[in-house]
């Protein structure tokens, strides 16, 4: 079956583009041209992963994000914010709230293109491999196959970088692992992302797994390491 992509940009030019591209690459496409429809059509459609711009009429890119991820059973939904705005500070705002990747305004639509068929990459379960470990931490259980995170039984809703970076972190437990490993672990090559990223997931994962807030260690000018059990 064809993967969903909602397409949220209120300007029709972009959201026709990037339509005819994906449609050419034999992705669904869905549209909304406001943040209040986006939200709306997530809930209702369920799509694999939101193309979402920033600047939205009737609740912005940022709202749509929060809603999306404070949402249970769509939370760890896969987000490429869509932007004009280019600065640094833009675009950790939009990680701090868990969008997966970022694209600045102007893009070419292969890029766009290349960045979603990365990201179902990487979600694909593996068949062998450790992507199939069922990896234990204390209370903590990760079903990489069933992409599932239990703290003391009970579900914990994790984006998709911030499930793969602890994945990462659970197979090297014990380990120094550099900010750019991380990276290569969560995102591959196919992007461009700033090692503050990193530092971003790292804080999240702490926050929503009060287990993690102390076991992960920051090693200064280097990474991090989860402690062994």
């Amino acid at each position: 079956m064809p993967k969903t992509v909602l397409i949220v940009e209120d300007e029709k030019e972009i959201q026709d583009l990037l339509a005819h591209h994906l449609r050419k690459e034999g992705f669904t496409p869905l549209l909304a041209s406001d943040g209040e429809t986006a939200i709306n059509k997530v809930r209702k459609e369920n799509p694999d992963l939101v193309l979402l711009d920033i600047m939205l009429p009737r609740a912005d890119g940022l709202e749509v994000l929060r809603a999306i991820r404070s949402s249970p059973g769509i939370a760890g939904m896969p987000i490429v914010m869509l932007t004009a705005k280019g600065e640094e500070t833009d675009r950790i705002v939009g990680l701090e709230l868990g969008a997966d990747d970022y694209i600045t305004k102007p893009f070419s639509p292969r890029e766009v293109i290349a960045r979603v068929k990365a990201i179902f990459r990487r979600n694909r379960p593996q068949e062998t491999g450790t992507e199939t470990l069922t990896l234990e931490y204390g209370e903590l259980m990760m079903d990489p196959a069933r992409h599932e995170v239990r703290l003391s039984g009970e579900p914990v809703s994790l984006t998709t970088k911030e499930f793969r970076i602890l994945h990462t972190l659970l197979l090297s437990s014990g380990r120094v692992l550099s900010r750019e490993a991380i990276l290569r672990k969560a995102w591959g090559n196919d992007t461009n992302v700033i090692d503050r990223t990193v530092d971003v997931h790292i804080a999240k994962l702490r926050q929503k797994i009060p287990l993690l807030a102390n076991a992960i260690e920051t090693i200064k000018d280097v990474g991090y390491k989860l402690k062994e059990r």
